[in-house]
Order: structure tokens, then sequence, then C-alpha cells
């Protein structure tokens, strides 16, 4: 793996390619930025605890789990969705699983892996928290949203 602050290195634009999950490149602040000072704390890792399921209420629940065809799920449950003017906007299917997340205000499908970074990168995210989009986890071997994750030993999301 190797870093560019070149926003415009083609390398950056291949993705994920190799068996690590990993990127050939990834893009980070300038040396000269990042010595301007950070605006978080340093942090070099953080933990997969899995994404928060912003719904408004219960539509309605199954009597019966219903076996979706595509990805073998058991849904249990239809959960509204709110759109940005406060009113209901569709709704979601959800699993036991994500059923109780959502009642219980807790995360779901994280992985609990502790991923750390190199200084460079964690330098970035200390100066620019929102630079990065996505990260890495080690365990689950991609990238995923930084909403996903929190930052070892706190309940502070990455990139927030």
């Amino acid at each position: 793996m190797s870093l560019t602050t070149d926003p415009n290195d083609p390398k950056l634009k291949e993705g994920q390619r190799n068996e690590t999950g990993q990127h050939e490149i990834y893009l980070v602040l300038s040396e000269e930025e990042r010595a301007k000072g950070f605006v978080r704390p340093f942090r070099d890792a953080y933990v997969h605890v899995g994404k928060k399921l912003h719904y408004h209420s219960v539509d309605r629940i199954f009597e019966k789990p219903e076996k979706n065809e595509h990805n073998n799920k058991y849904y249990v449950a239809v959960l509204n969705v709110m759109g940005s003017e406060g009113k209901i906007i569709g709704g979601s299917y959800v699993t036991q699983d994500e059923l109780d997340a959502w009642k219980n205000d807790r995360r779901v499908g994280g992985c609990g892996a502790v991923t750390t970074m190199g200084r460079a990168l964690s330098e970035t995210y200390a100066r620019d928290p929102n630079f990065y989009g996505a990260t890495f986890c080690v365990a689950c071997n991609k990238h995923l949203p930084v909403a996903e994750f929190v930052w070892d030993g706190t309940n502070e999301t990455v990139g927030s």
C-alpha cells in the first residue's frame, strides 16, 4: 500500500484489487496541511460497530417471518422511513435482529474488529474528520461507510 497527496493520481481510480481488500494507494492530506494542527485528537485505531438504524416507527409486524427469495433473509416487520420534510416516505423490511437493534437504539452488523492505521492516514482524519467517506475493516476485508466505526476506546463515530 502506498500514499499520495495528489487527488488526480490515476491509481486512486483503480479501487480494491488485491487479496487484502485494501487499495493499492490511498489519498492523504499533504504534510504541510497536516502540520497546521488537528481539529480532532490523533487516533490510529477504530472498531467496526455496525450501522445505526434510522427509522421513524413501526408500519407493521408480520404474524410469521416472510422469507425473501433473493437473499434468504427472514423479515419480521416493516419500519417507516422519514423524509427530510418530516413525512413518512416509505418503509423498509427488517429482520428480527434489525428490529431489536432499532427498538434498543443499538447498532447492527459490526464485527467488533479493531483496525489500526498508519500515521499519515491518522493525521489526515485528525486534521479533517470528514476527509474520508469510507474506511477499511481488517476482519470484513472491505471498505465500509465511516458511520459504521467508532474510535477505539470511545463512542465517537469515525468521521465526525
